[in-house]
């Protein structure tokens, strides 16, 4: 029972923040402010960890592949399907689950336990329109580019990785990137990026809006929707592999 209740409040959420804004102006500004906050946050720990799969991924794929009878460039091609499927979209998400959704839930926690969420709604504003779907809408613009440039990266890292230990020559390297290249990869790495986003915002917004309690309580709600958060997109990381692909 406690599943549908909080279900049925999520979807409640949801639906009260399809309403037109009142100020496209103050809209336009928080949504561009957290692109900002999302975006240029996330970069730092979006560049290491991205650099370090693709550099992981090179070194252990040529550890195995000993044999001479599997060409080098397959090193290539097994480093670049891995980042692009599985690796950037799935892996960066949950780093991002923890710190996009830890902190979109503590704000939101923050404001409520604090009565601001409280006097705006005094004062007529739709706080749901206001304070949850420039998040999300932030959140849907920001993360599939983050994803993007994860991959990328992750593919270079991998590269300079398998120059610098020796285990495989940047020409060869090269030349298994541009071997039998699937674009619908790409798609597909966009469709996963898209609703990990949309899990990733919605989720620790649900958290944080419905806070109740003192500080202790932000805390855990915070725990909560990241916990949440990375169950969820493991398991539509699951159905969107045995549907699309």
């Amino acid at each position: 029972m406690k599943f549908f209740t909080h279900f049925g409040a999520y979807l409640m959420m949801l639906k009260g923040m399809f309403t037109k804004p009142e100020n496209w102006k103050i809209y336009w500004k928080e949504l561009m402010h957290q692109c900002s906050e999302i975006g240029v946050g996330s970069l730092p720990i979006v560049i290491i960890i991205s650099l370090f799969l693709g550099a992981v991924t090179t070194i252990q794929t040529a550890y195995q592949l000993v044999t001479p009878l599997v060409p080098q460039t397959t090193i290539a091609v097994i480093v670049r399907d891995s980042m692009i499927l599985e690796l950037s979209p799935t892996v960066i998400c949950i780093v991002l689950a923890g710190v996009v959704g830890s902190k979109i839930a503590s704000e939101l926690g923050n404001m409520r336990v604090s009565e601001q969420i409280d006097a705006q709604e005094i004062m007529g504003i739709n706080t749901k329109n206001y304070l949850i779907m420039p998040k999300i809408l932030a959140s849907l613009i920001v993360i599939p580019c983050l994803v993007v440039l994860s991959f990328v990266l992750g593919i270079w890292g991998g590269r300079q990785a398998g120059a610098m230990t020796g285990v495989i020559a940047t020409d060869i390297f090269d030349e298994g990137l541009r071997h039998n290249i699937n674009f619908y990869n790409i798609n597909f790495a966009l469709y996963k990026a898209y609703t990990f986003a949309f899990i990733i915002s919605s989720i620790a917004a649900y958290y944080g809006y419905n806070v109740k309690g003192g500080a202790l309580e932000i805390g855990r709600a915070s725990t909560s929707a990241v916990v949440v958060s990375c169950i969820l997109i493991l398991v539509a990381d699951y159905a969107l592999a045995a549907v699309l692909l």
